[in-house]
């Protein structure tokens, strides 16, 4: 599903090029990868979802350069492959979360479907919430439509940013059940990005950033 390879960024004005190892998941892995702040982790994020053009090196999404895509065609590949849960949660504040999912699988070139978001959000406690403003909601609830919405159009790849950092122990848990059983669901593969080093415990495939990786 995905494959790095020699992935390099060099920022505007840096003196060295951050370099990446190389990654390889199939359609059901998950992989944890932990890094402190400055070890490069979100560049590392952003190369794997388009986000940036690599330096060096090459992403392969799918069976097919990804990487080399220019940015209309990495935007839309993204939106059919991917789901991102993002640290802070970004939602069209006018709409309701139903709308929100809706739109989401818009996006993502899928036909409407109102019983696949009703069902998703009952599966994640939140079915009484559909109609909904997305600013009436808790943080945790907006973090679980954040999962939500990046899992309603039945991704190959599942990327979560940080999504634990603010969390106790037993939220953390609760989160990461919710990545593991969405990802189950769809049989995608899950990525999770994070310094949080309490998942190194809870994950058993992890890759370890350094500032000199």
């Amino acid at each position: 599903m995905l494959k790095t390879q020699g992935l390099r960024y060099q920022y505007a004005g840096a003196d060295t090029a951050l370099a990446f190892p190389d990654l390889h998941m199939d359609k059901g892995d998950e992989l944890l990868l932990l890094g402190a702040s400055g070890t490069g982790k979100t560049t590392l994020l952003h190369l794997v979802a388009g986000m940036r053009t690599p330096t060096a090196g090459s992403v392969t999404l799918a069976g097919a350069p990804f990487s080399a895509l220019n940015t209309a065609e990495r935007d839309q590949t993204r939106g059919k492959h991917m789901g991102i849960v993002f640290q802070t949660a970004h939602f069209v504040r006018s709409l309701t979360v139903g709308e929100n999912l809706a739109l989401a699988r818009s996006l993502a070139g899928c036909a409407p479907d109102a019983a696949v978001i009703e069902g998703l959000l009952q599966e994640l406690g939140l079915g009484h919430k559909l109609n909904a403003r997305v600013d009436a909601l808790s943080v945790g609830e907006q973090q679980r439509v954040s999962i939500a919405r990046a899992v309603v159009h039945g991704p190959g790849l599942i990327l979560a940013d940080e999504p634990t950092s603010a969390l106790d122990d037993a939220n953390t848990d609760a989160v990461l059940t919710l990545l593991r059983n969405q990802a189950k669901r769809t049989g995608a593969a899950l990525l999770v990005v994070t310094h949080d080093q309490r998942l190194k415990d809870r994950m058993s495939q992890h890759v370890e950033l350094n500032p000199t990786s």
